[in-house]
């Protein structure tokens, strides 16, 4: 699926809104359908399957959160939840009620549509074959053996070989986890930015680099002279060690 060819449902009640997201994110060339509310909505997903729902959590009939599991019952779209609600539990609960990203109202339409990129290519990602994202086996083993590291991806932990925790954070474990399943091929900054963050991606953004930092350090990986993940200058990181399924 072409980014610019998507197909973005907005639902909410604010027709001014609408009239300004539809002039630039057709501008932008996506398809763009509205619905004013969570029933118009359910009746637009019976006949058309966007690519991308914005959803609003205030709607005159019904209350947005509830609607996420509704569309995961009738669409495969993804959802960003777009709302006036900024307070950090109703974003929490929204990414847990299945959201894909939550941005706050009011929003600049340069950064929608850079929030928009970034989960589409997600997507995308996830839909493609195994073989095109890496070694299929290691993909779907639940553990990951790599010099004398095990990577537990069940219970979300890096052990050493004397079975101790390595004490990765979540945004940490996501990236290691997606350079060792992609072993011996390159993922750029911006992949690992969508992997583990939310929002846009910022060139002048150095939280990746940090990272991999902290986890070269927690696996003692030379930062100087690293040996299991490569910095691959002006592109991104590659995973160099030998990982296998663990048995």
């Amino acid at each position: 699926m072409a980014l610019n060819k998507a197909t973005v449902l907005t639902v909410d009640d604010d027709a001014d809104l609408q009239v300004v997201m539809r002039h630039y994110l057709e501008k932008e060339g996506y398809t763009f359908l509205s619905a004013l509310s969570g029933g118009e909505m359910m009746e637009k997903l019976e006949t058309v399957h966007p690519d991308i729902i914005l959803l609003d959590l205030l709607l005159p009939d019904n209350d947005g959160l509830t609607l996420l599991g509704h569309i995961r019952s009738k669409s495969k779209a993804a959802v960003i939840v777009v709302s006036g609600k900024d307070n950090a539990t109703d974003r929490i609960v929204g990414l847990e009620m299945g959201a894909d990203d939550y941005l706050t109202k009011p929003f600049e339409m340069r950064e929608l549509a850079a929030r928009i990129k970034a989960v589409l290519r997600r997507t995308a990602d996830n839909d493609r074959p195994g073989d095109e994202k890496g070694d299929t086996s290691l993909a779907k083993a639940d553990r990951i053996r790599f010099s004398g590291w095990l990577l537990d991806r069940l219970q979300y932990q890096l052990f050493d070989a004397q079975g101790e925790p390595a004490e990765l954070t979540s945004g940490e474990f996501k990236l290691l986890e997606a350079l060792v399943i992609s072993s011996n091929r390159v993922l750029s900054r911006e992949q690992l930015f969508d992997i583990t963050r939310q929002g846009g991606y910022d060139t002048f953004d150095r939280a990746i680099d940090i990272q991999i930092g902290r986890i070269r350090k927690k696996i003692n990986d030379d930062p100087r002279n690293p040996a299991l993940i490569k910095t691959m200058r002006g592109v991104g990181y590659m995973f160099c060690g030998e990982a296998a399924p663990a048995e």
